[in-house]
């Protein structure tokens, strides 16, 4: 759910990279982060697990637009893909405005990859949210492989784009449909928050009013749920895919 601050105009935003582990989230939000207008960015910032991460960093967008006479301020946030981390998972979904779902296109990962569409779909279905009501892009990752170890994106979006939701082939670790998967679903977060009335004007309920905020909330969650120690701590860009 948006958290409007009426004071400044601002809307916030939560939009979650979702998938299965080391299929390209992290090495997602690392390129953004490091590419982005650093005064559009706020610090990245990671909880690390023994074996995954989450990430998250603000996002102030200047070239999507407005939704009336607010601005729109993105939370962006990666989530742990192994299995025995669904508990964070489930939080970290929790009050999501969008999903990019991130595919890993080796062909050995083919059913990661459809577990954890399932496990997002079930995850969600817990937050009583129905994901056709939910902007949701899907990126298939990795696509730089050769076609021996790699799914074209003909296959995969055969077997995981059964709702027709935009896609996008990408190498995130080059940069490759890393931005085109960002624009995609801000604009579709966009155009449902505009869409509420008519009007383009907020009147979403219940709203937090003159909240800022959501990430203490949900890392504070994270930290009290985790299986094992988690650190917070800043982070720099790394090459390796999460």
């Amino acid at each position: 759910m948006p958290i409007v601050d009426h004071a400044t105009k601002l809307i916030t935003c939560k939009l979650v990279y979702y998938g299965p582990g080391r299929s390209g989230k992290t090495t997602n939000l690392t390129h953004l982060h490091g590419a982005l207008p650093t005064n559009q960015v706020g610090e990245l910032t990671s909880l690390a697990t023994r074996r995954d991460r989450t990430l998250f960093f603000d996002y102030l967008p200047v070239d999507l637009g407005t939704v009336g006479a607010y601005r729109v301020r993105f939370q962006l946030y990666t989530v742990p893909g192994q299995p025995y981390y669904r508990a964070i998972r489930q939080l970290v979904l929790q009050g999501a405005d969008g999903i990019a779902f991130v595919a890993d296109s080796q062909r050995h990962r083919w059913d990661d990859n459809l577990e954890s569409l399932q496990d997002m779909h079930a995850n969600l279905a817990d937050h009583g949210v129905d994901v056709r009501d939910l902007p949701v892009v899907m990126q298939y990752n990795k696509q730089d492989l050769p076609s021996s170890l790699a799914a074209d994106v003909a296959e995969l979006s055969a077997a995981l784009n059964f709702r027709s939701v935009p896609e996008f082939s990408a190498d995130a670790l080059h940069g490759n449909g890393v931005f085109d998967t960002l624009r995609s679903l801000g604009m579709r977060v966009l155009r449902r928050l505009g869409a509420d009335d008519g009007s383009g004007a907020v009147k979403r309920t219940p709203l937090d009013v003159n909240a800022t905020r959501a990430t203490p909330l949900v890392t504070d969650a994270i930290v009290a749920h985790a299986a094992t120690p988690l650190v917070t701590e800043s982070l720099v860009p790394m090459g390796a895919s999460a």
